[in-house]
């Protein structure tokens, strides 16, 4: 008889025990009636009903990530072989939320398949539209267009995409080495052509500068037969001041001025007697000849005499 009782106070440990349920943190249990849904246990010491609510499934609402490898094919039929990683979690908290995830789908690996095979038909079907060159400069927008198509359907199910990042974009070998030899050839191009301009620029300035050396010469040597024609100017005025006052002092004196010209034509005889080069110089040594320079020499002197007497008055 007392072995009845003592079995009575197990059963209903057993079944109070049953009753108690812990939920960890991050974690939402679903909790079904004879297979209906009932309510939703949150995370920490929950109870329920014995033999009567069943834990359906737990629900982890942390984030969770999920790596793929697939290929896709472009337009110009080339093979892209992509390595992506997933982020993905439960949309929110509320009860709707978690009916879908807990019933849209029979198990966690159906969902994830589920969603493997979504994100590859969106790239596939965006790759499809693009050339084989121009997919690597595309990562950006292949997201935005997988997320922009993937989001409706992920909230029905009660998920959210989080990220999607394309870590890897890779090509067949024959595919890879032709393109290297794309790229090469455009670098020798773009150095062939930067090569051109540096020579052009070269040339210009050196045309330049040659130009600024041709101006400047030009303009000093204007500037130095300037200088030289006004030596000659006054040269030739101090030596006409300088016979007009001769021709003053020896009129004064009453003494006959051609003597300051017979010397002046002497001297420069001499002169070219003694500093001649080689050069052959014929000059008039007749009488009329020599009286004929005297004449015009004679005649500059009066001039400069008439000039400097004007001006003393």
């Amino acid at each position: 008889m007392l072995g009845i009782p003592f079995i009575l106070i197990v059963i209903v440990v057993l079944v109070i025990w049953d009753g108690f349920v812990t939920v960890q943190q991050g974690t939402v249990a679903v909790v079904t009636v004879f297979g209906k849904y009932q309510r939703l246990l949150h995370s920490g010491l929950n109870f329920k009903i014995p033999f009567i609510e069943r834990i359906f499934r737990r629900i982890s609402v942390q984030n969770r990530a999920v790596e793929l490898e697939f290929q896709a094919i472009t337009i110009d039929q080339a093979n892209v072989h992509f390595k992506a990683m997933l982020l993905y979690s439960v949309l929110d908290y509320q009860e709707e939320t978690i009916k879908s995830v807990a019933f849209k789908f029979m198990s966690e690996s159906d969902f994830l398949r589920a969603l493997a095979r979504s994100i590859e038909g969106g790239i596939r079907s965006f790759v499809a539209t693009q050339k084989q060159a121009e997919i690597l400069s595309l990562r950006k927008e292949i997201v935005e267009d997988v997320k922009r198509h993937l989001d409706p359907t992920l909230d029905q199910w009660g998920y959210h995409l989080i990220d999607l990042q394309l870590n890897d974009i890779a090509f067949d070998e024959e595919v890879t080495r032709s393109m290297a030899k794309v790229v090469a050839s455009s670098n020798l191009r773009a150095a062939a052509e930067n090569e051109g301009q540096a020579l052009l620029i070269t040339k210009t300035k050196a045309a330049e500068a040659e130009g600024n050396a041709i101006r400047i010469a030009a303009a000093a040597e204007r500037e130095a037969a300037q200088l030289r024609g006004q030596g000659v100017a006054l040269f030739r005025q101090e030596v006409a001041r300088g016979m007009a006052e001769a021709a003053h002092e020896m009129h004064e004196a009453k003494l006959d001025t051609s003597l300051i010209l017979f010397s002046m034509w002497t001297e420069s005889l001499k002169h070219f007697a003694e500093q001649g080069t080689g050069n052959t110089i014929f000059l008039d040594g007749s009488a009329d000849g020599m009286q004929h320079t005297l004449k015009q020499m004679m005649a500059m002197t009066q001039t400069e005499m008439n000039k400097k007497s004007g001006k003393e008055k």
